[in-house]
């Protein structure tokens, strides 16, 4: 089997869209407007039209089974309104993760957006995140490092402000991956430095505190490859030694893994070489930030299956990036 750890909901009916307008638009008249969930009029055959042109068609031609599947990334928007804007939006999302898991049981599973908001503590997502574990059967959540889009505001991830949820996420036996969102900030292209900045930085945020010490069950996806992480491994090396930190192998390659959302195969060997085959997830972010065709190879930049498999791992560390280490790691997966 061939589970793909970071997929989107990236191609959801209008609907949602024109719901976070309307949104939008509510703001704009009043930016202090407190938000309620209301409607969202999406049926059955409309999720299903949304997927079988897309993610279930790309599964079928690029070999992968299952789809850990959260809402789209770019549009968590948590820098926008206010922590009513964003429970209402979020639970929207979810809701429609949930539906898709329900219609293609075998293909997708569930994985959490967090109404997060600039200022408000962590602790505020919980009730979110134990519906959805609890009620929705999602298998993880997804946790923006930066609610605020690029100016980070808000505590690093070590401060003790995100204890409450870490908690949480120890009790439910739930793993985060560590994604931001859209950046405001116009010093930053949203997923071409905005989304490696936030994986790379959330990492330096982990190896300079102690979270690991007081968590240490607790477990990370950091994506894209791991931003710069695995390409300057000598630097986080001699910096946690610097710091006096324990090797950086020991220091956080029980906690962190680390996903093939790379483009290229240059990136992946590379990836492959440095990072221990037990702490790499497959993942393709299908259908996502890059969609063309490598015109040096004439495939998808996003067909990532096709770098593992012309890589020289061997069978038996192939089936641990493929399957293995997301069962691992997504402890509720089951059978």
């Amino acid at each position: 089997m061939i589970i793909d750890c970071h997929g989107h909901y990236t191609t959801a009916p209008d609907a949602l869209g024109r719901y976070r307008e309307r949104q939008k638009a509510e703001l704009r008249n009043d930016p202090l407007h407190r938000h309620v969930k209301g409607g969202l009029d999406v049926t059955d055959d409309q999720i299903r039209e949304s997927l079988e042109g897309a993610q279930l068609r790309l599964q079928r031609e690029r070999g992968t089974d299952l789809t850990i599947f959260s809402p789209r990334a770019s549009w968590m928007g948590h820098h926008l309104g206010n922590e009513s804007t964003s429970i209402a939006w979020t639970e929207h999302c979810n809701d429609l993760i949930h539906r898709i898991t329900k219609l293609y049981p075998a293909n997708f599973a569930g994985v959490a957006q967090l109404p997060q908001t600039p200022g408000v503590p962590p602790a505020a997502c919980i009730r979110e995140l134990e519906r959805c574990v609890n009620e929705l059967g999602f298998v993880g959540c997804n946790l923006n490092p930066d609610p605020s889009g690029g100016y980070w505001t808000d505590p690093p991830l070590g401060d003790r402000w995100w204890y409450p949820f870490y908690e949480k996420m120890v009790e439910l036996d739930v793993p985060a991956m560590i994604h931001v969102s859209a950046a405001c900030n116009p010093a930053f292209h949203t997923t071409g430095s905005h989304y490696l900045g936030a994986d790379t930085t959330a990492v330096m945020q982990m190896i300079t505190s102690d979270l690991f010490r007081d968590f240490p069950s607790i477990r990370f996806i950091v994506p894209h490859g791991g931003g710069a992480v695995p390409y300057h491994w000598g630097r986080f090396r001699g910096l946690a030694d610097m710091m006096g930190k324990p090797p950086l192998a020991e220091l956080i390659l029980n906690n962190v893994w680390f996903d093939t959302c790379v483009y290229h195969q240059p990136g992946i060997d590379l990836l492959l070489e440095v990072i221990p085959a037990d702490n790499i997830l497959f993942a393709s972010e299908m259908v996502g930030a890059v969609r063309g065709i490598d015109p040096e190879t004439g495939h998808y930049f996003d067909d990532t299956k096709r770098y593992i498999d012309a890589s020289a791992l061997d069978d038996t560390d192939r089936a641990k990036i493929f399957e293995g280490n997301a069962r691992r790691v997504f402890s509720r997966l089951g059978v």
